[in-house]
């Protein structure tokens, strides 16, 4: 039996020639399973089936976006973060594999099982959403500046059936005065003169979810400086960063009055989380 010319081997092929990059077979399956419904497993099980010409049409107009640098998460709408499917869009950034280092070491900490939570600049949901996944009897709640965001991260909550309490905020400024035992953050950290603004995925991603400053740390001060008026005694604040800011963040939280700061490292041991905790 010859190979039909259209069929999921062929196809994928030639996708994954034209996409080039980091992952181009991953990029090519994962367009090819939302056009057919079909899972990844399946193209290798029986790679000679073939989609319909409508999906051979729809697979390729997906490949032709994602030739041209559209996020593969954009085009299909949806992202996996803590093992949590998350809606996305072009309102905010793309949770990052690396955040869940975040979430982890969250976990780690020693809180009460009614901790109170603040996510800063939620986006999606992510970090949120994976906390309360993971901690339900911890009261979260999540803000963003972007009122796109807002929307998309309640739609997310809800979708996952997770309590998160979603409020429009810039950063403390429209919250209700209370304390917190933990607030966590994953800021815009990039300077403005950075190269790698004109690569990859940033490229169609929002500036404001990007850029603070002509150092990156704009929006970091601004946190540090204000998060001890909204912690608890003994609260910590644990924020993600750029890899090369390890040194100017734990300045930051130690000139702050923070206590014990340390920075940790992603999957890639690269620095990329600072946390600290208020004096008792």
């Amino acid at each position: 039996m010859t190979d039909p010319v259209d069929s999921c081997e062929r196809l994928l092929a030639a996708a994954t020639a034209a996409i080039g990059g980091d992952s181009p077979r991953l990029d090519a399956e994962l367009l090819l399973s939302y056009i057919t419904g079909w899972t990844r497993t399946g193209f290798r099980a029986w790679p000679k089936r073939a989609p319909t010409p409508e999906q051979v049409s729809g697979f390729q107009g997906l490949v032709r976006q994602r030739i041209e640098g559209r996020p593969v998460a954009h085009l299909l709408g949806e992202q996996e973060f803590w093992s949590l499917p998350l809606k996305v869009n072009a309102s905010t950034l793309i949770p990052r594999p690396d955040t869940e280092c975040l979430v982890e070491t969250a976990l780690t900490l020693s809180l009460l099982a009614n901790a109170q939570v603040l996510d800063l600049g939620t986006g999606t949901g992510a970090i949120a959403l994976a906390l309360a996944s993971e901690r339900p009897g911890w009261r979260i709640r999540a803000c963003d500046a972007a009122a796109d965001a807002v929307a998309l991260a309640t739609r997310n909550a809800s979708e996952l059936g997770l309590r998160v309490d979603v409020r429009l905020s810039h950063w403390f400024n429209q919250l209700p005065a209370e304390r917190y035992d933990l607030i966590v953050s994953n800021p815009p950290y990039i300077a403005s003169g950075d190269a790698h603004l004109a690569e990859g995925d940033v490229r169609f991603e929002p500036d404001t979810a990007l850029i603070s400053g002509a150092d990156g740390l704009d929006d970091i001060r601004a946190i540090v400086s204000s998060a001890p008026a909204w912690l608890s005694k003994g609260g910590y604040l644990l924020l993600e960063h750029g890899y090369n800011q390890g040194e100017p963040v734990r300045d930051l939280l130690v000139g702050a009055g923070f206590e014990d700061v340390e920075t940790r490292q992603d999957y890639g041991r690269r620095d990329r989380l600072t946390l600290g905790h208020q004096p008792h």
